[in-house]
């Protein structure tokens, strides 16, 4: 099972809409067999496939090894796509229980995540480099970076650069790409960021830029992803077309590892 951390270091870019719509182009037009996991407590991607994360266990019992992983794998309403919900208690699931104690904890998405018969499994990341964040990265092979084109997106990439080869040093993971939302063709600034990026993830941005649409939020709204309810448009096109440059990326193996590592992982108490 390929698994991929999405992430970034700044709320507002649309990480949890490109791990949803990612995924279920995935299972819906490339016959994958998709796992996607919530691991952000806001529980926005569990909201956004219209369940309630206050009626449903997310990863925390698991983690705490009161329930097995399958116990709380949900089945979408979508061939081939299950979840895995997030709730408030994945906040500070790493200080208490089973957890607070054991040094290598960070490691132990990874055991839960990797005897499951998935094709690919998608982590939405909380945004920011915590507990969580590490956890999904060292669990994954792909890391993919979600930015907005505004200046305090794009300025936290280096930290979140810096911060994914702390663990590509330790553990066999690669930037798969940086997926640029809410994207104005137009925008004045856009070479500017664009060089930025570029300067951070060198040959890591992605061709597809997902444009700003109010129909990606309309979709969230009804639980489905934004190219059921409204296919004809923009964001639909985008997603759909993002999806198939992901998926030629894994492919060919053009992301590799940045590293291979032996042994228990270190864990991250500061990023300078």
């Amino acid at each position: 099972m390929e698994v991929i951390a999405v992430s970034s270091f700044k709320g507002g870019t649309a990480k949890t809409s490109v791990s949803l719509n990612f995924g279920a182009a995935l299972a819906q037009f490339h016959g994958k067999k998709v796992l996607l996991l919530d691991f952000d407590s806001q529980a926005n991607l569990t909201a956004g496939l219209g369940y309630d994360p206050d009626h449903y266990d997310s990863l925390a019992p698991v983690l705490q090894k009161k329930k097995g992983v399958n116990e709380v794998i949900l089945s979408t309403r979508i061939q081939n796509l299950d979840l895995i919900p997030a709730d408030t208690w994945l906040e500070r699931i790493e200080v208490t229980g089973a957890l607070a104690s054991d040094r290598y904890s960070h490691e132990r998405v990874r055991d839960i995540l990797s005897p499951l018969e998935y094709d690919i499994c998608i982590v939405d990341t909380p945004p920011s480099l915590c507990w969580l964040t590490e956890s999904a990265l060292i669990a994954a092979q792909h890391g993919l970076v979600c930015v907005s084109p505004e200046f305090y997106s794009v300025k936290g990439l280096q930290r979140l650069s810096y911060f994914i080869d702390y663990i590509g040093a330790r553990h066999p993971i690669a930037v798969l790409g940086v997926v640029l939302s809410f994207w104005n063709a137009r925008g004045k600034n856009n070479e500017a960021f664009l060089e930025l990026i570029e300067e951070t993830f060198p040959s890591k941005v992605l061709e597809t830029k997902v444009r700003r649409d109010i129909k990606v939020s309309e979709a969230a709204i009804y639980g489905k992803p934004v190219f059921e309810v409204a296919p004809k448009s923009r964001s639909s096109e985008d997603y759909i077309q993002l999806t198939r440059e992901l998926l030629a990326r894994m492919e060919k193996r053009v992301a590799s590892p940045a590293s291979i590592g032996e042994g228990h992982v270190q864990p991250l108490d500061t990023v300078n």
